[in-house]
């Protein structure tokens, strides 16, 4: 099933081929790239930005797990209005994740959202520029060890050799999320540990779709919201690299080797195989990378600000996408609904009206 989407032509010939449309992609791409490392220090490349919305909610509580490696970890839980325990989604934060609040929390209400459509919400918080994955060893940069000499600024630049989340600790996230909090959330509050749902934006859309492939006994529905689908993908690597050093000092290199097991382990376009069976259903989304009439609403140094940043990111994780799109239609799936919305960059806007149009199908598909 597909909604609001076209059928692109075909990327590749064949897996591993490159045709004229395949070099074509390969060129914007190139553009992308030299788009998204051009930006001034201090944006999140690949990250997440909007005018904020606050929307805590009270009746959400600190649920705490202890995880091997990377410790203590908290997570938000909002109750289903109903009080069932059967209907459960895990919501997945961006590139800048926090240490106090997940961002779907800071930004959106689509929280109280899911609670009203009597889901069980779970915000995993933490987890910067991590990509929920397991990484293999802790970010360290030539080897020297982390102090606590430095600032935050907001730009990773002078946060490299700083001591933190993912830098005393290798990061265990994909391990902890299936494993530690799922069993956690059963044994102590009766959530049901199988057929989840699970989505997120960007870092966190990626990550949801590699969780149910290799969780599909927990997860039974997965959505991503501008997720970089084709990491594989030339140039890929090195705009993560980049994202990662803006978004805390992070190094991708520790996350997975160059190349590696790990790193095709993390890239949806290599393992479609895995995805393409009746009992997953995918939500894929990017938007058009034009911005949105309330993108352009405010004062006007911040719609600059807001755009300029979102619409490269979000044409690069629309490229992503479809790239994921067309890798899935030569498998022949027939388990992924696509949109493709006229309007949407890369913030709080388009993954909150995602999250909307998402919530009835995903309701239908999970518990």
């Amino acid at each position: 099933m597909r909604v609001a989407s076209s059928k692109p032509g075909s990327l590749f010939g064949r897996f591993g081929g490159f045709g004229r449309p395949a070099r074509r992609w390969l060129r914007r791409t190139a553009m992308v790239a030299a788009l998204t490392v051009a930006l001034p220090i201090g944006v999140a490349v690949l990250g997440d930005h909007a005018q904020a919305r606050a929307a805590f909610d009270p009746r959400a509580f600190d649920f705490w797990v202890t995880d091997p490696s990377m410790g203590p970890i908290k997570t938000r839980v909002l109750r289903a209005r109903d009080g069932n325990t059967n209907r459960v989604v895990y919501v997945l934060d961006g590139m800048r994740a926090r240490q106090d609040l997940n961002g779907w929390e800071i930004e959106t209400n689509v929280p109280q959202v899911l609670a009203n459509w009597n889901i069980n919400v779970v915000m995993p918080v933490g987890g910067e520029s991590s990509f929920y994955a397991d990484w293999n060893a802790p970010s360290s940069f030539f080897g020297l060890p982390h102090t606590n000499f430095g600032s935050s600024t907001g730009s990773g630049s002078s946060e490299i050799f700083m001591a933190g989340p993912g830098k005393n600790y290798r990061y265990d996230w994909e391990t902890f999320l299936t494993r530690d909090l799922r069993n956690a959330l059963h044994d102590r509050l009766g959530f049901r540990a199988n057929r989840n749902g699970v989505f997120g934006l960007s870092m966190g859309g990626s990550a949801a779709v590699t969780l149910a492939a290799y969780h599909p006994d927990q997860f039974s529905y997965a959505g991503s919201f501008s997720g970089y689908l084709n990491v594989s993908a030339p140039g890929m690597r090195e705009m993560i690299r980049t994202a990662m050093m803006d978004a805390g000092g992070y190094n991708v290199d520790s996350m997975a080797p160059p190349w590696g097991p790990n790193w095709y382990h993390m890239d949806p376009f290599v393992f479609a195989p895995r995805l393409v069976h009746d009992n997953t259903r995918l939500w894929i989304a990017a938007g058009s990378s034009q911005p949105d009439p309330a993108d352009l609403a405010g004062p006007p140094g911040a719609v600059a600000d807001r755009v300029i940043r979102g619409v490269p990111l979000e044409f690069l994780a629309l490229l992503n996408t479809r790239a994921f799109q067309a890798r899935m239609d030569s498998l022949g799936a027939r388990n992924v609904v696509y949109s493709f919305p006229n309007y949407g960059i890369h913030d709080w806007t388009n993954w909150s009206h995602e999250a909307y149009r998402m919530i009835p199908d995903m309701s239908r598909n999970i518990g």
